[in-house]
């Protein structure tokens, strides 16, 4: 188990202070790996990064950033790499969701959502991996979802972005296989988060999820953390341009 070890790794998770976000840096900081996470809001920002520098004694870095800003991500990665040395660990975890029919859906919110979910990863990676390549040494983390491989109405632009995501993941983990750099997708299922508290609240939709979910219940952020720490470490090196789905059996039917 010692393999799990993350102790002196450096990871960057973005949209990592709240939601599975936070959930996720704190199962990296109990692993052993410094962590920086990003907010648009500095006082969140530096709210998480105290509170799980406490909780887990590691180093922790708190950073504003837009990351669909290449500049302001490439600020990020100077900061981290200045502060500890070295960045092993991406998480493209910032995410968006508009719900509305595609006869109703305003270009607005659709660049919104395809420049979030899918456009920031791209660019995150972009400044990050040419460090990894310096290390020789890279783990590329993206969040999708079970949503880029099933469809649901009223998800055109959030479908269309997490598909578009898994098939960004496998040309990373191409292109960046000679550099011991791996990139992997995690999609989860419906899980209790914030984002989805609107269609837990409604009884209607919530029991539509709940008829689609052979488990009978909405997924608790931690049950994806060993997964993560798992991508993180050295253990998952001859896993590379995988997409793996967490959702309770919903894809299964």
């Amino acid at each position: 188990m010692t393999n799990f070890n993350l102790d002196g790794k450096v990871a960057l998770i973005t949209g990592g202070c709240q939601g599975l976000g936070l959930e996720f840096s704190r199962a990296l900081a109990s692993a052993g790996a410094n962590v920086v996470v990003t907010s648009r809001d500095e006082r969140k920002a530096q709210a998480s990064a105290d509170a799980i520098r406490k909780e887990t004694g590691r180093d922790t870095l708190g950073v504003v950033a837009d990351v669909t800003d290449f500049a302001q991500i490439q600020a990020v990665v100077e900061q981290a790499v200045d502060t500890f040395g070295r960045l092993d660990i991406l998480i493209n975890n910032a995410g968006v969701n508009v719900r509305k029919p595609i006869l109703e859906y305003d270009e607005q919110s659709w660049d919104l959502v395809q420049t979030t979910n899918l456009k920031a990863p791209f660019l995150c990676a972009k400044a990050v991996v040419p460090q990894m390549i310096k290390q020789k040494f890279g783990r590329i983390i993206n969040i999708a979802s079970m949503l880029g491989t099933v469809a649901l109405p009223e998800r055109s632009a959030y479908c269309s972005s997490k598909g578009g995501l898994i098939q960004l993941t496998k040309v990373m983990a191409l292109e960046w296989a000679e550099h011991n750099i791996t990139a992997n997708a995690i999609c989860p299922g419906p899980f209790a988060t914030d984002m989805n508290q609107a269609v837990i609240n409604n009884p209607d939709a919530n029991q539509f999820f709940l008829n689609h979910l052979p488990v009978k219940r909405w997924g608790q952020p931690e049950e994806l953390t060993g997964l993560m720490v798992y991508l993180a470490s050295d253990l998952s090196s001859f896993m590379t341009g995988s997409a793996i789905v967490i959702d309770g059996g919903w894809t299964s039917e």
